[in-house]
């Protein structure tokens, strides 16, 4: 009876006769482009106002950075997560911070704030990274230099970094992801498909439909809890180990947390909130930079050139002052991310009547998405080469780094919800880049003329990202 209904309600919501809607519902999609997000940004590219609305989802959808502005920052109250959106990830974020408004939202908030803040929590992250690139990432890759039958997927190898850094910044331990022999974790492919099956549920016509199926522990429901319940496991471990040491080191994030938490169903919530966004987004970002890097060898040449007249020719970077002054580094990195950012959507949900600056009325309960991806793409914004990698449209005259309005580039989300790790994330962007452009070159494995993307929270390469490892002069 149940299942019925909902396919009745399904029904009713699918047929609407707008274009967009019949298009959905046909899958066209699928035969002009390779990625939903592609067809979103052809969508929204053919609006005057860079604002659509998808009947059959319930959610408007902007590329308009006014409109952008006017939700994360001017109208912030009435564009919260909601908790529509808060239940299709509540099993697997549950209150982490990315999945809560109000007083959770702002406690979090508050801590995790003032412990990046602090002079010796980045000094440590500085530290961690690089003892990850000496002693595990370079090593690594100079084991498989130079040799034509060794390929490396490069976004596991990623993964497996900026788990190893998250871990030991956030939790003060090692699970050692990275080393040699490359330990394969049931953690990761469980985190990897919650992932993946949360971003479903969010695509689902009507909520209804997955939660009939998580009623019955059915289909793509089972496989969520089954993931969920690996994750946990490894949550607990966490929180477990961390208690061992606690008044010995109260250097790491999660610590901090606990001298304000015993519950440990919050606390494997923040736990799991710190793993996605150190984990995915970070590896996301390195993966399509390395992607890029292989299809732009100017771009490497000038980062190169750069590195060695600020750093020094065969010196080591050994200081985040030095790291600061690669203008040119940082502008390849941000031009990066807005070809493909690690979000590529955000989604709120409007809590009273209102209209975007565009003049887009907005109703009650319906969820506005605001799409990195397609803004990146926007003539208006970027001009007409908007979809070239140029690192050059992030530099004034004299060379240096130029900030663009944050919301023209929500990669970093923006205004009052504006990312708390996004210094940390851009040095561990930075020092990876630089340490491995100046010792490999890394090359493409398979011809690949546009990346294909896996369903997910955060941007993931379908099928990952096949390379050989070229060796460069190391420095001295």
């Amino acid at each position: 009876m149940i299942i019925l209904l909902a396919l009745f309600i399904m029904k009713k919501r699918v047929y609407c006769n707008c274009e967009i809607c019949q298009t959905y519902i046909n899958s066209s999609w699928k035969i002009q482009f390779d990625n939903f997000c592609d067809w979103y940004t052809h969508l929204l590219k053919k609006s005057t106002t860079r604002t659509i609305h998808i009947h059959v989802l319930g959610n408007t959808i902007t590329a308009n950075p006014d409109n952008v502005e006017y939700m994360l920052k001017t109208r912030f109250d009435n564009f919260p997560k909601g908790k529509n959106f808060s239940a299709i990830l509540a099993d697997f974020l549950g209150r982490g911070i990315f999945n809560v408004d109000g007083d959770l939202w702002r406690f979090q908030r508050k801590i995790t704030s003032l412990e990046l803040g602090r002079a010796s929590v980045k000094k440590c992250a500085f530290e961690v990274v690089n003892h990850e690139i000496d002693q595990r990432l370079l090593p690594l890759l100079a084991s498989v230099a130079g040799k034509e039958d060794e390929i490396l997927d490069m976004q596991d190898v990623f993964k497996r970094f900026s788990f190893d850094s998250i871990c030991r910044v956030s939790f003060g331990l090692d699970p050692k992801c990275l080393d040699l022999s490359l330990p394969i974790t049931k953690f990761a492919a469980a985190f990897d498909l919650a992932s993946k099956l949360s971003a479903e549920r969010a695509m689902t016509a009507s909520p209804l439909l997955w939660k009939v199926k998580r009623l019955f522990n059915v289909g793509s429901e089972r496989k969520l809890q089954r993931a969920i319940k690996i994750i946990n496991m490894l949550a607990q471990e966490v929180i477990k180990q961390r208690r061992k040491f606690r008044f010995s080191e109260e250097k790491d994030l999660l610590s901090r947390f606990m001298g304000t938490i015993s519950d440990e169903k919050y606390l494997r919530d923040i736990v799991i909130s710190f793993l996605l966004a150190g984990r995915d987004t970070v590896a996301s970002a390195l993966t399509s930079f390395f992607w890029l890097m292989s299809k732009h060898p100017e771009v490497e040449a000038g980062i190169l050139v750069e590195a060695d007249r600020v750093i020094g020719q065969n010196k080591e970077l050994t200081s985040y002052k030095k790291l600061k002054e690669l203008h040119y580094l940082h502008a390849a990195v941000y031009e990066s991310m807005r070809l493909y950012p690690p979000i590529q959507f955000d989604s709120k949900f409007c809590l009273e009547d209102d209209h975007l600056p565009d003049g887009t009325f907005v109703k009650k309960g319906t969820r506005v998405t605001y799409h990195p991806y397609a803004m990146g793409r926007m003539e208006e914004i970027w001009g007409p080469d908007c979809m070239e990698f140029k690192p050059e449209r992030w530099l004034k005259n004299d060379g240096l780094f130029f900030q663009e309005n944050p919301f023209k580039y929500p990669v970093f989300q923006a205004g009052v919800r504006i990312c708390l790790g996004k210094e940390m994330a851009l040095v561990e962007l930075k020092s990876v880049a630089l340490s491995l452009l100046r010792r490999f070159r890394i090359e493409l494995a398979q011809p690949q003329p546009t990346p294909s993307f896996s369903p997910g929270l955060t941007s993931t390469f379908r099928g990952g990202v096949p390379v050989l490892v070229r060796p460069r002069k190391a420095p001295s």
